[in-house]
């Protein structure tokens, strides 16, 4: 992939779909609106149908700041909302963003100037997860650690250099145009297969942990387990579409979820006596006892932890996450995608 080089300070783009973002929303416009980059900038918002009030706080951006620019999202899906939001946008840089997101005063300039530097196509940065209340704490704990999410350089301090994704991402537009923009039948994990087909065309994307976002996740573990098996669910769709170009690692929570299935059935069989204990049937057994050691070892090594209450949410944190995960990706290998989506986020009113 040829890209011209950029001119000094050219203008950009940010892109977000909205949808139930009313505790969020505004915040990450104004994070926007206060970049530190001297460039021409525009914010792109495609507004799904909200139940909430994020359409209404969206028109009052808007109306404030002629920057903020609307268009509609009827399908709701993310890459629908993104590629009508870049269609509607008019800059050469494209800046995906959030609205549950927060970026550094600094994020635009830094990943502009790498942008350029390197002649990537894309440039991501570290997701920095955090919470307001105990539980949004542990499960920010558990995004911020590879016990939770495994080993995605965005996930942690890693260093600078190529990279199989990106998190959000600052894009270069001809990329984004070279490849068709994103895929409107992946509904999750469209980011990576996004940069997968701008790598296969020749495309660089590059990771610096000098970028930085914030990240509020789901505050309560209903709605994390819900997110997590729509994820795992999409996950199984994109192996069944792209096979080992994907990561080894995505196949670990499905086989977690099958070991741990095998030790419950042959725990409840030895128990009631069909089986003996005395016996290879044992063997069975490890999976769940190398699981509960495994968490045991997480819960004590993650950080930003006080007290037994802390480390109590962690363990719920990582267990929904891994077997969440898991279970979808099960699901979708067996079944596909179908209309699974986890977007729905109720209101944190702790942050309204």
């Amino acid at each position: 992939m040829h890209l011209p080089a950029l001119p000094p300070l050219p203008a950009v783009s940010y892109v977000m779909p909205v949808l139930n973002e009313e505790g969020f929303l505004e915040r990450a416009v104004r994070t926007i609106l206060d970049q530190d980059y001297a460039g021409e900038k525009e914010i792109v918002l495609a507004l799904g149908p909200s139940t909430d009030r994020s359409n209404a706080i969206a028109l009052s951006l808007a109306a404030e700041d002629g920057r903020v620019r609307l268009v509609e999202n009827p399908e709701r899906d993310i890459p629908a909302g993104l590629n009508r939001a870049i269609a509607a946008s008019r800059y050469p840089i494209i800046v995906r963003v959030d609205a549950h997101s927060e970026l550094t005063p600094d994020y635009t300039r830094l990943g502009v100037e790498i942008l350029g530097s390197r002649h990537a196509a894309n440039v991501g940065g570290i997701m920095r997860a955090a919470g307001a209340s105990d539980v949004q704490r542990a499960i920010a704990r558990g995004y911020n650690s590879p016990y939770g999410l495994g080993g995605g350089a965005y996930h942690g301090d890693g260093a600078a250099g190529e990279a199989e994704s990106a998190y959000l991402g600052i894009f270069r537009r001809e990329a984004i145009d070279a490849v068709g923009g994103y895929d409107r039948e992946i509904l999750r994990g469209e980011d990576w297969e996004l940069n997968l087909r701008i790598r296969r065309t020749g495309g660089l994307v590059w990771f610096s942990p000098a970028l930085g976002v914030t990240y509020w996740p789901r505050a309560s573990f209903a709605d994390l387990a819900r997110q997590f098996f729509a994820t795992g669910t999409w996950r199984a769709v994109l192996v069944r579409k792209y096979g080992r170009a994907n990561p080894w690692r995505f196949f670990a929570p499905g086989a977690l979820v099958l070991g741990l299935t095998a030790s419950t059935g042959a725990l409840v069989l030895l128990t009631i006596g069909v089986l003996p204990w005395a016996s290879a049937w044992t063997v069975l057994l490890v999976p769940m006892a190398a699981y509960l050691a495994g968490i045991g070892v997480a819960v004590f090594r993650i950080p930003d932890q006080r007290g037994i209450r802390d480390r109590l949410l962690t363990a719920t944190t990582l267990v929904t996450m891994h077997l969440s995960w898991g279970a979808g990706f099960l699901r979708g290998i067996v079944f596909g995608g179908g209309r699974i989506f986890g977007r729905g986020r109720v209101v944190d009113r702790s942050r309204v």
